[in-house]
């Protein structure tokens, strides 16, 4: 059973990122604000909930959350920064959206930098834990795998409808065959490793 909040003195914000792993596309994070009182019966980690449910979520978050917002890092600003420093940057960017500040932050995973002094906490598996970081882990999830999907209609020999970006079987073997997309992540050094590391 997740927990409502972390603490319950501040306004609390819980936020994740989406595609931290994945080889191809941006990554996605959201940051999202619960009423107090909110729950629903399958809100968890976005990798623990079926693709209808996540969506039926989506919907719920949307409609009960104080606050929300999504931000994407493009793969050109993965390359350049690294995935950590992208993927908090996604999350301060989503933090900037949110039509009301939070006076506290949680974050899943165990790093992160300081925002606008704003006292925060990383929890390990805090998507498991807690119901905004779960909320903000659908978000992100969802967003991402519609942008995917679009991708998938522009690259439809990578397999994006289904992987999604991660490195399954399938996409590496079309990496092989059809070299890198325009949204291929440069940094992860496919090119030099396409044969010695993900095969």
């Amino acid at each position: 059973m997740l927990l409502p909040y972390y603490q319950d003195k501040l306004l609390e914000a819980g936020c994740d990122e989406a595609g931290r792993g994945c080889l191809a596309g941006p990554v996605f994070a959201a940051a999202v604000i619960l009423p107090k009182k909110f729950k629903h019966p399958l809100l968890n980690d976005s990798k623990q909930v079926n693709k209808a449910d996540r969506n039926e979520l989506r919907y719920i978050i949307e409609s009960k959350a104080i606050s929300f917002a999504v931000a994407q890092v493009s793969h050109e600003i993965i390359d350049e920064i690294n995935i950590l420093q992208a993927s908090i940057k996604g999350m301060h960017n989503a933090l900037d959206l949110l039509q009301k500040r939070p006076k506290y932050i949680v974050v899943d995973g165990n790093k992160f930098n300081p925002y606008k002094k704003i006292p925060h906490t990383c929890i390990i598996q805090g998507d498991g834990k807690y119901m905004n970081i779960a909320a903000a882990s659908i978000l992100a999830k969802t967003y991402r795998d519609e942008y995917m999907d679009a991708m998938h209609e522009q690259y439809p020999e990578y397999g994006w409808l289904t992987n999604k970006g991660y490195a399954t079987l399938e996409h590496r073997t079309a990496m092989k065959e059809h070299g890198l997309s325009p949204i291929h992540r440069i940094s992860f050094k496919l090119k030099e490793d396409l044969q010695l590391k993900l095969f």
